[in-house]
């Protein structure tokens, strides 16, 4: 039988799955230029016969070494990302001694501040105190007038009780920290933002 015959029976009898299997290089039927996939393979090694002292005391390294990581994040869990912008610099920090004023003050002076920091805080509570009775007071006589409107007629009860959709887009400018800066021109540029990312 001639190469080319045993080639054509071989057609024949190969299953498609077979051929499939094989990646074609050309597109030519009667090439049958075919190549394997790679395997990328190699003799399997001889499993050295181990120490099972020494397989034991790796183990032990390598859970001591992971108990050891373990613990060390456990100890920064509770540390917060610094903000870059709230902390103080290191060189300042350094340039402490050399920054502070010599400045002393009297004691009759110190006495004085300590005696107005305690009269505005006194006098600061009794704001806060004022303003929560107005507010209760407030809070009670619309309750009493809201059940005298009850009594009267439950439509307009009703209808007083509606929320007044008309307030919603409120909106008010309020005093701020420095005076606006007359024919002052906003600049209008791309803002790049340099904080640091933390993953």
């Amino acid at each position: 039988m001639s190469f080319s015959a045993l080639i054509s029976q071989f057609k024949r009898l190969c299953l498609p799955s077979v051929i499939s299997a094989h990646r074609h290089i050309s597109t030519d039927p009667n090439l049958f230029f075919r190549a394997t996939p790679c395997l990328m393979a190699e003799p399997l090694k001889k499993k050295k016969k181990m120490d099972p002292a020494v397989v034991r005391a790796r183990e032990e390294r390598k859970k001591k070494r992971l108990e050891k990581q373990i613990r060390r994040l456990e100890k920064n869990t509770r540390q917060l990302k610094p903000i870059q912008e709230c902390e103080v610099p290191l060189n300042l920090l350094d340039e402490k001694q050399a920054r502070q004023r010599g400045i002393s003050h009297s004691a009759e002076l110190l006495e004085k501040r300590v005696l107005l920091e305690k009269r505005w805080a006194n006098f600061k509570r009794e704001q806060v105190l004022s303003d929560l009775q107005t507010i209760d007071r407030l809070l009670f006589c619309q309750q009493k007038a809201l059940d005298e409107l009850r009594n009267e007629s439950e439509e307009l009860y009703q209808e007083a009780i509606q929320f007044d959709f008309h307030l919603i887009p409120f909106t008010s400018v309020g005093p701020v920290e420095t005076p606006a800066i007359e024919n002052y021109d906003v600049p209008d540029g791309e803002y790049q933002d340099v904080s640091k990312k933390w993953t």
